[in-house]
């Protein structure tokens, strides 16, 4: 399938690899949400420095700053987003962040300690929401097919890890897959909630770097130029391999930095998710996106509504780990084999399950 004609990507130019000393207060706090699998939902402030991280933001979330009609798209989401708050729960918006600066600027002002900063804050919230929302409505009415969908995010997906590579980024191995149908059946089968809708890797990619130490830059570089920080999905992290605050402990620069971090606002650390049939030695960094594709990727411009979501949904999984890691994971017990058998074996006592017998652990 071939690209339809306008803008298939705005996603922002690619960036060499960031040393330690090259990261941003806002790539540190979007680290740890992708790490920790938190909500945007939760913060109380963003770390944007300027107009230019600003816009790098918009470009990963397919919006292009530099085109009218997009910012107009901010606009009336900034403005539906005020209505919401003002009409369900009375909230009393300042006019500057209702209406007088551009939506644009609401993501400087959130990030600063202004007067409104929380009002921009609990505006950027709803348009959030709002715009995931729309977003998933044109997912759902859209008349092309998973096949079709799912391949333009593989090459929206292969392009960026191709530009990362040629910028010298040490990506060792890269693969994608697709959940095969069977194995989408034995999964539901084997875990206690048989939706469909549950499953998150049904679109799964996995990227091996060379040693340890190239994780987090690496993981970093995926935040600056492809995974939106804000459509990571809650509690669906698992991250076994870099220590965060380890870390941000160890270096001058980004200890400075991290006292700069907003409080947590859970309090605590959120367990990682359970997967019953992974080995205890198995370590991966895994986390699922909601990936932004804009509709100019599938259908002709001519057929997007005025009023429709200029992008869609799509879930995805990613897995990142080390080689020596990988090595480690596909020995023994911690082998897909071995995963496989464990799974298999569950869904096989599940299915034949007599009166009598006790239902299979979870």
């Amino acid at each position: 399938m071939t690209l339809v004609p306008g803008r298939d990507s705005v996603l922002p130019r690619m960036g060499t690899l960031p040393a330690l000393t090259d990261l941003e207060l806002q790539d540190v706090e979007n680290l740890r949400l992708l790490l920790r699998g938190d909500s945007v939902v939760d913060w109380h402030r963003l770390a944007f420095g300027d107009h230019a991280e600003v816009d790098r933001f918009l470009r990963i979330n397919e919006f292009d700053p530099d085109a009218e009609d997009e910012m107009e798209r901010l606009e009336t989401l900034r403005a539906d987003a005020v209505d919401y708050l003002t009409r369900v729960h009375g909230l009393q918006i300042p006019d500057d962040v209702a209406e007088e600066i551009p939506a644009r600027d609401l993501f400087l002002i959130a990030s600063r300690d202004a007067e409104n900063q929380r009002h921009a804050c609990v505006v950027l919230k709803a348009m959030h929401i709002i715009h995931h929302i729309a977003g998933r409505q044109s997912l759902m009415t859209l008349a092309v097919s998973d096949d079709v969908i799912n391949r333009q995010i593989e090459r929206k997906v292969l392009q960026v890890v191709e530009e990362m590579r040629a910028a010298g980024t040490p990506i060792a191995e890269f693969q994608w897959s697709r959940k095969p149908h069977d194995s989408l059946i034995t999964k539901l089968l084997a875990k206690r909630s048989t939706l469909a809708a549950n499953i998150y890797d049904k679109l799964r990619f996995r990227l091996i770097v060379p040693h340890y130490d190239d994780l987090l830059p690496v993981v970093t570089q995926l935040t600056r130029q492809l995974v939106p920080f804000n459509y990571v999905v809650p509690g669906e992290s698992v991250n076994q391999l870099i220590d965060l605050g380890r870390v941000l402990e160890a270096d001058p620069y980004l200890h400075a930095l991290s006292d700069r971090l907003q409080r947590d606002a859970s309090g605590q650390r959120r367990p990682l998710p359970v997967n019953e049939f992974s080995a205890p030695d198995y370590r991966i960094i895994n986390f699922v996106a909601d990936l932004p594709l804009r509709l100019s990727r599938l259908v002709p411009a001519s057929q997007i509504s005025p009023d429709q979501s200029h992008v869609i949904f799509v879930l995805t999984e990613f897995q990142i780990a080390d080689k020596a890691t990988t090595a480690a994971n596909e020995r023994g017990a911690s082998s897909h084999e071995a995963y496989k058998a464990r799974q298999q074996e569950k869904v096989r006592l599940r299915l034949m399950r007599g009166e009598d017998d006790p239902l299979p652990p979870d």
